[in-house]
């Protein structure tokens, strides 16, 4: 059995990535179209809805019915990004280690435990980013309560305004507290990002795989960093190489475009995300495997399995067995 488990640096996770990516491309894929293709089939349902209202007199009556679609939309995308994130681990776990993987394997070893993987997703959103939407909210009701109704800074008075003075000084209180949220949020987010292969790979409860993160991402926070910030550069690059036309498109029109270009749009935005949203979820399970390899010596507890020296401990799942070993104090070098 032909495995890839040793240390590996940055460049190699990378270049490990592409190529599970690029060998398992249709898997990889098929996942994330899945929660691509939903999220398509709800916009273009709401762009053809949006139609029906502009050309009628009964937008005030559909207002909220629409609001109400707009979150339950939002929340069913939610579900699924869920359900693709496990999958996708599922499947790094499978090829990393040589075994064969599927898209109806990969869902049915992890739709048992969703709720446990949607549960994780959530604690660890609220625990990162709770203090940046508090900040936002928080600007953003002082503008909407405070200034707006007030048309501060549309009719100032003339000479010294101390209401001007007022809404600079809250401004930037705000910005600087939106900003070191950002970076609190950025953090925590980085701690607690192998805390969803830990959950899936060793069948883990949300705490412990988020206390298994937290163990575990130490000495590779900065090198997954560097993954993500990849990643966003390559998924703005592309968007902006597929969308450009259609904003030149909206510039030009004030805003206002076809259904028919708009739903072009969404079905370009598709493609993108099924192409790009895997890579993320296949890198971050790479790093898990590695840093499991530098801490615990994963590598030579997998090889002594594989040759039936000792009993798998399995994480529950349908596939590969994954022992489970307790992390050790010493590091492996790279």
């Amino acid at each position: 059995m032909e495995t890839n488990l040793r240390p590996l640096s940055l460049g190699e996770i990378l270049d490990r990535t592409a190529q599970l990516y690029r060998s398992n491309f249709l898997v990889f894929a098929g996942i994330f179209s899945i929660y691509a293709g939903v999220g398509l089939v709800l916009n273009l349902i709401q762009i053809g809805v949006g139609a029906l209202v502009a050309k009628g007199q009964s937008a005030p009556k559909i207002s909220w019915p629409l609001v109400t679609a707009e979150l339950v939309e939002w929340i069913f995308l939610v579900l699924l990004l869920g359900a693709a994130i496990a999958a996708i681990n599922r499947v790094v776990s499978w090829v990393h280690l040589g075994e064969p993987a599927s898209i109806r394997g990969a869902y049915a070893s992890t739709l048992p435990r969703f709720g446990r993987y949607l549960w994780l997703m959530t604690v660890t959103g609220l625990k990162a980013w709770l203090p940046f939407a508090l900040a936002y909210g928080g600007f953003l009701l002082f503008w909407f309560l405070y200034v707006a109704p007030r048309k501060i800074l549309v009719h100032p008075k003339s000479g010294v305004d101390e209401r001007v003075l007022i809404v600079v000084l809250v401004a930037l209180g705000c910005f600087l507290l939106i900003f070191l949220a950002f970076v609190y949020g950025l953090l925590m987010t980085l701690r607690y990002a192998l805390a969803m292969p830990a959950c899936v790979i060793e069948d883990l409860t949300a705490r412990e795989a988020i206390r298994r993160s937290i163990d575990l991402s130490k000495g590779a926070r900065g090198r997954i960093f560097v993954l993500f910030l990849l990643i966003g550069v390559i998924k703005l690059g592309l968007v902006g190489i597929t969308q450009a036309s259609f904003v030149v498109m909206v510039f030009k029109n004030h805003g206002q475009v076809t259904p028919l270009v708009s739903s072009i749009s969404q079905v370009v935005a598709f493609f993108t995300n099924t192409f790009i949203g895997p890579i993320g979820g296949t890198g971050v399970a790479l790093f898990y495997y590695d840093q499991r390899v530098r801490k615990e010596g994963y590598d030579i507890e997998w090889m002594m399995q594989a040759a039936g020296l000792m009993p798998p401990t399995t994480a529950a799942s349908e596939g590969p067995p994954v022992a489970v070993i307790q992390p050790q104090s010493e590091e492996r070098p790279a």
